[in-house]
């Protein structure tokens, strides 16, 4: 059984948003920075699914922060059509070999790529709820909003709505460039 539907973990989670004052808490990320981060938080909050109670486990973040991702994402995948084998340094393991001619090559080509796809505004993102019924604990949901950042405000208002099922999200498509951010 998904112990996101168990009474006593949705109990334990009232009781924790109590003590916050709040209807979320955040999820602490063993991969997160340390540095304050505006653009994403990932949270969960009770709500209901199918007539019954569960916890959801949100990740909601910006649409500028989700365009920059889908953007590296085809850049990267372009440097490595052009470079076969090639692991950015971040996703590397002890295993694999530091080649710092390589990595700066592969650095210059994916800054061009980054700016041709925004330049040629090949992304393009709007406003989407993901649902994820099969997540290991409670619903998962990826929450990409056009917001500047993703505060208090902003993620209080999305869970009313949610479990008001009141929720509208702009079906405009937006396409980012990293020039808009300086």
């Amino acid at each position: 059984m998904n112990p996101g539907f168990d009474p006593e973990e949705i109990a334990q989670l009232k009781r924790e948003c109590r003590a916050e004052g709040m209807n979320f808490v955040y999820v602490e990320d063993e991969f997160e920075d340390e540095e304050e981060n505006d653009e994403h938080a990932h949270i969960q909050f009770i709500g209901f699914y199918q007539e019954q109670e569960a916890i959801y486990d949100a990740l909601i973040y910006t649409l500028r922060l989700h365009h920059s991702t889908l953007v590296y994402d085809l850049a990267l995948k372009r440097v490595q059509e052009q470079m076969p084998g090639y692991i950015p340094p971040d996703e590397r393991t002890i295993n694999d070999p530091d080649d710092s001619d390589r990595d700066e090559d592969a650095e210059l080509l994916l800054t061009e790529y980054i700016e041709e796809i925004e330049e040629n505004e090949e992304i393009k993102v709007s406003e989407h709820v993901e649902v994820d019924t099969k997540f290991e604990y409670g619903i998962g949901l990826e929450v990409g909003l056009n917001r500047p950042s993703i505060n208090e405000k902003v993620i209080n208002d999305f869970i009313a709505h949610f479990n008001a099922g009141r929720l509208q999200l702009d079906k405009a498509v937006y396409s980012f460039s990293s020039e808009d951010e300086d």
